[in-house]
């Protein structure tokens, strides 16, 4: 089968996949489809350094993840601030503070996971996807995703809890 051809009918299983993917990293649908693109782009460019000791769905996100990185690398390069007209919040000061105090210390309790775990959290939370997806992109089983999610979970409670 030609590189093209592979990179097709790769493009036409799995760019949902790395699209939600990148969505659940960027929260950005333009930017998700410009990163999935760019990442089959890539992916066509280096399809001769795929092994295939990994599932083509996981390499295909770590090419994804990577783009993602650099992206960030570049914006903080810039460190550009994005002019919006947004409603001003209806809520107290003070409630906006809190909210997002506790926010700040969830994202927090999040980083300090070990890698695996805190990305399976970023992809059920934020790309909410199912632990079948989770396993598939990561390269785990469906009951690996929903035990390492609820041990996350707990340690996220611990952590929490221990900053109060």
């Amino acid at each position: 089968m030609s590189a093209l051809k592979e990179i097709e009918k790769a493009y036409t299983k799995h760019a949902k996949d790395v699209y939600r993917y990148l969505l659940s990293l960027s929260h950005d649908e333009d930017l998700a489809e410009e990163l999935t693109q760019e990442t089959f782009f890539r992916a066509m460019r280096t399809i001769d350094r795929y092994d295939g000791s990994c599932k083509l769905s996981v390499w295909l996100c770590q090419i994804a993840k990577h783009l993602w990185y650099q992206w960030l690398d570049k914006r903080s390069r810039w460190n550009q601030v994005e002019l919006t007209e947004d409603v001003p919040c209806q809520e107290s000061p003070e409630k906006a503070t809190l909210l997002y105090m506790e926010k700040t210390a969830l994202y927090q309790a999040i980083h300090t996971l070990p890698d695996p775990m805190r990305e399976l959290v970023y992809l059920r939370l934020t790309g909410e996807f199912s632990f079948a997806e989770i396993g598939r992109i990561l390269g785990k089983s469906e009951n690996w995703a929903r035990t390492t999610f609820y041990r996350a979970k707990q340690k996220i409670i611990e952590e929490m809890e221990a900053e109060k």
